[in-house]
């Protein structure tokens, strides 16, 4: 792959009338964006035409800012394919940065497995992070009544908050943002009105850099969520509110900590059991793991659901805190079986190399044992 790769991807979802139409119509003025490719679901969704030069028949549309704009007819990986065809074949002179809008109904889900699992586009591409817009206004009734808009605030990197202003309750303003920290407490919560919440504080969330052999470690993981987080019945009712949140009900975070290094064939192990037993309830996933073979190079993770990100080794600890560091956010996934699991695997010496067939059959059986 030619130098310049992989291209940062981000993606920004938030439910129907969150905001996102605005908040991109910003960014896309910021110079620090340049070079960058917008691609969006529905023409129609985006209202950027006081931006647009030229839309040529393959959807592919010119910026005035030189930016680009592509909407999604057929599979996003097409999409992102063809953005690679054409910067390689000098039909576009440079690409610094993608940008994946969803359509506010979506499940994010989909659209980080097609960045991050693609054979033809993981060497190209790697994802950034995941930008969630709430509207304040409208924001506890979405969330009561949507699970996709749980979904989409439990997986983001940064959660911003739009329309604040015209809440007339402060209360219910912050008992939406106190809300939003349980369902995501690793997410940095934002304000859309704020002027700094501009390129600088949504992008570069944190996971490695190639093109400056970096990560930011703590803030990729999320600093609340070096704590364990649950959801406890009664906490949801704070300033009066009396809704029972079904939905963040569901959602749950855990972090899994281990001190000392753990043979990758342990963590592989770990990983391929929980991706099969309960991979449609994973719903993101991020860890630093400090290998056996190879303690001063930590291992970085990523995974949605049952696609694991091919693992990136660093040079170096960038934190200096070494050790084995998972955060899971997770849809209606058992707490006990992911610590027995995850226990099993690096506290037990005895099971660096296990039976796998008798695992897969009954994986709860060496958790137990």
């Amino acid at each position: 792959m030619a130098s310049g790769f992989p291209i940062p991807v981000s993606v920004l979802t938030g439910f129907l009338g969150a905001g996102k139409t605005t908040l991109l119509n910003r960014l896309l003025k910021d110079p620090a964006l340049a070079d960058t490719a917008v691609i969006i679901n529905e023409f129609g969704e985006v209202a950027i035409d006081h931006l647009l030069v030229e839309r040529s028949s393959d959807g592919i549309i010119q910026l005035s800012d030189g930016c680009l704009c592509c909407t999604v007819r057929g599979e996003l990986v097409d999409t992102l394919a063809d953005l690679v065809d054409r910067l390689q074949t000098g039909r576009i002179a440079r690409l610094a940065r993608v940008i994946v809008e969803t359509t506010g109904l979506a499940d994010p889900a989909p659209v980080l497995q097609s960045i991050m699992a693609h054979p033809a586009l993981i060497q190209a591409f790697r994802l950034d992070g995941v930008i969630t817009l709430v509207d304040a206004v409208n924001g506890n009734a979405t969330l009561d009544a949507h699970v996709e808009a749980v979904k989409q605030a439990a997986v983001a990197d940064r959660i911003v908050l739009s329309k604040a202003d015209l809440v007339a309750d402060p209360n219910e303003l912050e008992m939406l943002r106190a809300r939003l920290r349980q369902i995501n407490p690793g997410a940095e919560l934002l304000d859309a009105g704020d002027t700094e919440t501009g390129v600088a504080a949504l992008f570069d969330c944190g996971l490695y850099n190639p093109a400056t052999k970096s990560a930011d470690v703590r803030r990729w993981l999320g600093e609340e969520a070096a704590h364990d987080h649950h959801h406890h019945d009664g906490q949801d009712h704070e300033h009066g509110h009396d809704h029972d949140h079904r939905h963040d009900q569901r959602v749950r975070s855990y972090s899994l900590v281990h001190d000392g290094p753990v043979p990758f064939s342990a963590i592989e192990m770990f990983l391929d059991l929980l991706r099969s037993t309960h991979g449609e309830r994973l719903l993101r996933m991020k860890g630093v793991i400090e290998l056996r073979e190879d303690p001063s190079r930590p291992l970085v993770i990523h995974g949605v659901q049952k696609i694991l990100h091919p693992p990136v080794q660093l040079p170096s600890w960038p934190d200096g805190q070494r050790g084995t560091r998972l955060v899971l956010i997770t849809l209606d996934m058992p707490e006990d079986y992911i610590r027995r699991l995850f226990a099993a695997f690096t506290n037990r010496p005895s099971i660096d190399t296990p039976d796998r067939a008798a695992l897969e059959n009954n994986p709860l059986a060496i958790a137990g044992r």
